[in-house]
């Protein structure tokens, strides 16, 4: 069009072969396919630096919209490092032999509360016993023969599941509960022999993290397969919106599920086996680098330190790089909304149109770069927090 109106105004040729050569010079869209994938290879680099792994563009592109976050509990909030604090025998006097009972019954298990049982059996120097037909209930408990007996272990529904009388040790379990510690209960042959409390320290983190998802206006869940009264209590102290307790691998799921009905933009946390359906529905996925290889394998991000700040830090970083894509795609087409009319228009030769072109890619490329300037903002631990934590 360019070389029609100039051939058709002024009948020279050479004049409107060089506006059209500018007006093609200057229209050459390199600083446009620049815009995106520089930002977003100077934002993952810069992630990776501080721990955070992100392994596809989508989670990256995503993650800038969440609005929801939902946290697993064990490994995730807490360390992921129960231990037994409390254990109590029907029967007064035989808490060896409870602990030995069940140890030798969790020696099947990879279940983080089996292995507490096992680590603090193996410091009381108990010999176990071999276990046979183990089996493992999601969410509930184990159960298995030893020696001619047939031994359960679990929480209070699955007992009550077995028609398993459980006493007064009911509302010691309820109190145990309300402090944030799970009480696990043993049985043989249809006895109840005692029940055992395990606890798992909060990550110092947890509590600033949650308050900075806050303060960028996100909304947090706790969903826990622990009882519901242990996870309202840790919930209770690292501050979330809701808490959900008894949770099985497939209530996750339908939770986040249900939130994207809801309109939201989900994010799930966790480190386990049974995080892995509830990582693979949300629409990003971020896993702990120390959990297990089936939910690294299905997050789109992975923070490489075990701590609950990054979750904030992996949001920003994602808003940082969606701002300087969105920053790119301006100077890209401003510089051809500005420059195409006044090529046509006869004011830029091809050389200094090549010239604006070229300094077009060079600006956005150095916008990308200013990426690398990013950092996680620090998050203390206020000191409230800190001592209502240790407590």
């Amino acid at each position: 069009m360019t070389f029609a109106g100039w051939l058709f105004a002024t009948g020279n040729f050479e004049s409107a072969l060089i506006a059209a050569v500018s007006v093609l010079v200057i229209a050459c869209p390199c600083a446009l396919g620049l815009a995106t994938p520089t930002a977003i290879m100077t934002g993952t680099g810069v992630a990776a630096r501080f721990g955070i792994l992100i392994k596809n563009v989508e989670a990256l592109e995503r993650a800038h919209k969440l609005d929801a976050i939902i946290f697993d509990k064990t490994g995730t909030l807490t360390e992921g490092r129960p231990k037994v604090i409390t254990i109590k025998a029907v029967s007064a006097g035989n808490e060896a032999g409870l602990l030995r009972l069940v140890a030798s019954l969790q020696q099947g298990s990879e279940h983080p509360l089996g292995k507490a049982v096992l680590e603090r059996a193996k410091q009381d120097r108990l010999e176990l016993e071999p276990v046979r037909d183990f089996q493992s209930f999601i969410g509930s408990g184990v159960a298995g023969k030893i020696g001619d007996s047939t031994v359960i272990s679990g929480n209070e529904a699955f007992m009550r599941a077995h028609d398993i009388e459980l006493g007064d040790e009911v509302k010691l379990a309820a109190a145990w509960e309300e402090q944030g510690k799970t009480a696990i209960w043993v049985a043989r042959d249809g006895a109840l022999l005692g029940v055992i409390a395990i606890a798992d320290a909060l990550r110092p983190e947890s509590r600033p993290a949650i308050d900075e998802l806050r303060r960028m206006g996100i909304k947090t869940l706790l969903l826990s397969g622990d009882a519901e009264r242990v996870a309202q209590e840790i919930g209770r102290q690292v501050g979330v919106d809701r808490v959900r307790g008894g949770v099985k691998p497939d209530d996750k799921a339908r939770e986040v599920a249900e939130l994207r009905a809801e309109g939201y933009t989900v994010g799930m946390i966790g480190d386990g086996i049974n995080d892995a359906p509830a990582l693979a529905a949300a629409d990003v996925g971020i896993a702990m680098g120390t959990g297990t290889d089936v939910a690294m394998e299905t997050a789109g991000v992975t923070l490489m330190r075990p701590n609950p700040g990054l979750v904030p830090a992996a949001i920003s970083v994602s808003r940082a790089t969606w701002n300087k894509i969105r920053q790119n795609l301006f100077w890209a087409f401003i510089y051809n909304v500005v420059g195409i009319p006044i090529a046509a228009a006869g004011y830029l030769s091809p050389t200094i149109a090549g010239a604006a072109m070229a300094f077009s890619s060079v600006s956005v490329v150095s916008n990308s770069l200013l990426l690398r300037r990013w950092r996680p903002r620090k998050l203390r631990v206020d000191p409230p927090h800190a001592e209502e934590i240790r407590k």
